[in-house]
């Protein structure tokens, strides 16, 4: 009972008021910052665009959060997903002429069909044996785009080659930065249905099969209907942010799409935080940082302590994880909420 009744919205709360106005303050500066900045050089575009590859990656974390931090089921196949929502989107672009903002409806409702559909017969697993389910479909659907038959779509191992979207309306903006300004906004909006979803009926029903599936089952929440449910609205936002890298990246092909993005997207969730929205932008910004900065970092670091053999970017990646995984159990969200409490003074002395 406690899962479910914990769960619910706080609005009395002054200071909960006052971060969600830091909140918008914030959101209001990200997005006016192309137009701040934009001219001045002081951004550059490829800074833009890696900006807009975290935020594409936090969408992704957040659709992994909902299914197992906030409902409990372990996945490993969701770069899969990600990899359905970013063919569906250049797919349409590339040979339907579909415009690029149309596509992010379509990939979402597409990939939320194959989630449930999946998520119906992986009802009967549990844990460790779920995980070995979406980890063969993360194996599968890379190999799958390469099959012949499906060459006059996907285009096989060449993949598809796309155009990134203008500015409407003559912004004064260029592609990059009117991209990060168009994902900015559709993050915002997957976030906030996020949150309304966790703060509804059916979002404490989610938490409370988390916490326990039998008891949640004996106070009459349908688990099957809901593990289902859930499994293809975490489709849907690893979906959406697939479609947003096709758009971001001009490019698909199947290897873009191993293994190791299932990995990397539970990464992000558990170095963020699971359970926590804002653990999922940390875990994007994560997930990004180190695809991008490691190799670097990892050089750096060699050449400074003269080691006799050269560090790989894994090894980097490894020994950050263990750290964090000792320092901050319940991930950089978790660990800076619980620092917070510790040094914030008691109301009332």
């Amino acid at each position: 009972m406690t899962a479910i009744t914990s769960a619910g919205p706080m609005t009395d709360d002054p200071r909960r008021s006052l971060g969600s106005y830091a909140m918008i303050g914030l959101l209001v500066l990200a997005a006016a910052l192309p137009f701040l900045v934009g001219k001045s050089g002081w951004i550059s575009n490829f800074t833009f665009l890696q900006m807009s590859l975290m935020i594409v990656y936090a969408i992704a974390v957040l659709g992994l959060n909902l299914l197992t931090g906030f409902n409990g089921q372990i996945s490993l196949g969701h770069g899969a997903f990600f990899a359905v929502g970013a063919y569906t989107a250049a797919i349409l672009i590339d040979q339907y002429s579909v415009n690029a903002w149309l596509t992010l409806p379509i990939a979402a409702i597409f990939c939320f069909v194959i989630g449930y559909l999946f998520g119906l017969p992986a009802l009967r697993l549990e844990g460790h044996y779920l995980a070995l389910a979406t980890f063969g479909l993360a194996i599968a659907v890379p190999q799958m785009l390469k099959y012949r038959h499906l060459e006059p779509f996907t285009n096989g191992v060449m993949g598809i080659n796309l155009i990134k979207p203008d500015p409407p309306f003559g912004l004064p903006l260029s592609s990059d930065q009117w991209m990060y300004l168009a994902v900015l906004v559709v993050a915002v909006v997957m976030f906030w249905m996020a949150r309304n979803l966790l703060n509804s009926r059916p979002g404490r029903a989610m938490t409370a099969i988390r916490d326990h599936t039998m008891a949640a089952g004996t106070m009459g929440i349908d688990t099957s209907r809901y593990k289902a449910t859930v499994f293809g609205i975490s489709a849907l936002y690893v979906g959406v942010a697939g479609a947003l890298h096709a758009i971001i990246f001009e490019f698909v092909s199947p290897d873009s799409f191993r293994f190791e993005l299932s990995i990397a997207i539970l990464v992000g969730a558990v170095v963020g935080g699971v359970a926590s929205l804002p653990g999922a932008v940390i875990g994007g910004i994560f997930v990004q940082f180190i695809e991008k900065y490691a190799d670097a970092m990892t050089k750096k670091i060699s050449q400074a302590i003269h080691l006799p053999l050269e560090l790989q970017p894994w090894t980097l990646y490894g020994i950050t994880l263990i750290v964090l995984i000792y320092v901050m159990p319940g991930g950089i969200a978790g660990g800076l909420a619980s620092l917070w409490a510790r040094i914030r003074p008691r109301q009332g002395g």
